[in-house]
């Protein structure tokens, strides 16, 4: 095959150089599909590689700054829709810049570079953002239940162990339960976030470059806290423990979600009727014309199977002899990108309905005596009022809960 010609040039993979046939286009679709979404960190890479390029005197400056010229050329024209029409998924700023200013110029700033490196800038980039807006969206929903405490701190309810009735609390109390949980799921998010948010640009493939790049300085560019000291460790094709780590943690999350809002739904339900939910969250059945169904907080259940289904995806796809998992790694972040942005989405519903929420507080708080849940509390005075060991007055209040069952007896009917 003859070089190919500028103004035509359709990348490394065209048949006559290393292959002789084309990709089936339906192959290609796929591949782009999963690159479309790295396209906008892939672009900023282009542009800090290109500076550090220049400044360690790898590109001379004339290169550089036409280099830099068409890049901003395509931020003219949309990044993203450029990218599309030149072709080359990650190598697209390539076949663009080799069209624009041939080969001799647009050729040379891919030095030092690999679709390794490329794709894991991408996949860092996408898990750092997705998870800066999670941890946004969950320090929200804690601002809420704070400031909703700080109302119901009288509101009386029952506890429940095993499904039974335990000690009684306060709405207050309870819903700082919730904050305290996101509390450590923000921790578990900033803690991923700081181990994505290193850098993989000049790792190439697994050994790096003969040329002598400033990996710190296209860090720096980008926005990235460090680089990755070991180059094979740095690329997601050699090892893939923070692409788990991103789902993992975020799953955890949407267990917890799922948790309130199953509470929710019991809370709602003609048994419990601690809770009223508004009708905007809700339907109705198209045979029991009475019900009113709860679909916001079973929405979130489904996604959180989801969320779970994404970890366990990751895991599969990722195993593995070194090396071997490339392409399964793209179908678990097609999910994953999709399960974080759903949890930003039902954080946010969280935090829509909660202030919504008509609360029947004397029902709750009738409830929360009725089936003996102060047991407890009438033990520990009489360890405080008559000296009793906690044993022995536990075995007393035991005793008198059962023959009151026995006899048909509430604890309003109990006298000393």
């Amino acid at each position: 095959m003859l070089k190919q010609k500028s103004s035509e040039y359709r990348g490394y993979r065209t048949a006559g150089i290393r292959l002789r046939e084309e990709m089936l286009p339906q192959l290609g679709k796929i591949y782009g599909g999963h690159m479309q979404a790295f396209l906008p960190a892939v672009h900023a890479f282009d542009k800090a590689h290109t500076v550090m390029l220049v400044e360690e005197g790898l590109l001379d400056l004339p290169a550089g700054i036409a280099t830099l010229r068409g890049l901003r050329q395509m931020e003219a024209e949309g990044v993203v829709e450029s990218r599309l029409r030149s072709g080359g998924g990650l190598h697209s700023g390539e076949q663009y810049l080799i069209r624009m200013l041939g080969e001799e110029i647009g050729g040379r700033f891919h030095l030092a570079r690999s679709s390794g490196d490329l794709s894991t800038i991408g996949i860092n980039t996408l898990q750092r953002e997705k998870l800066l807006g999670l941890m946004r969206a969950v320090n929200r929903l804690r601002r809420v239940l704070i400031d909703l405490a700080r109302n119901h701190t009288d509101t009386i309810l029952p506890g429940y162990s095993f499904g039974q009735h335990a000690h009684p609390m306060t709405l207050a109390h309870f819903w700082l339960s919730w904050v305290a949980t996101l509390a450590r799921d923000f921790d578990r998010l900033h803690g991923a976030y700081r181990r994505v948010n290193v850098s993989p640009a000049g790792a190439a493939i697994m050994v790096g470059s003969n040329f002598p790049v400033n990996r710190e300085r296209t860090a720096e560019l980008l926005g990235f806290d460090a680089v990755h000291e070991n180059c094979a460790d740095a690329i997601l094709e050699l090892n893939a423990d923070d692409s788990l780590d991103v789902p993992a943690v975020i799953a955890v999350l949407y267990h917890s979600l799922a948790k309130w809002a199953d509470d929710l739904i019991q809370w709602s339900t003609s048994e419990y009727g601690f809770v009223d939910i508004p009708d905007r969250y809700c339907n109705t059945s198209s045979i029991m014309m009475q019900k009113k169904n709860v679909i916001g907080p079973a929405e979130v259940k489904g996604a959180s199977a989801e969320a779970l289904g994404c970890f366990v995806t990751s895991y599969h796809a990722l195993k593995g002899t070194t090396g071997l998992p490339i392409m399964e790694r793209y179908y678990a972040l097609d999910m994953l990108w999709r399960v974080a942005d759903n949890a930003v989405r039902d954080l946010g519903w969280f935090c829509d309905l909660m202030p919504l929420l008509q609360i029947h507080k004397e029902h709750m708080r009738e409830q929360a005596w009725r089936h003996w849940a102060t047991a407890t509390d009438l033990a520990g005075a009489l360890v405080s009022e008559r000296d009793l060991p906690w044993r022995t007055a536990h075995q007393i209040v035991g005793i008198l809960v059962r023959l009151c069952a026995e006899r048909g007896l509430g604890p309003a009917d109990v006298t000393p």
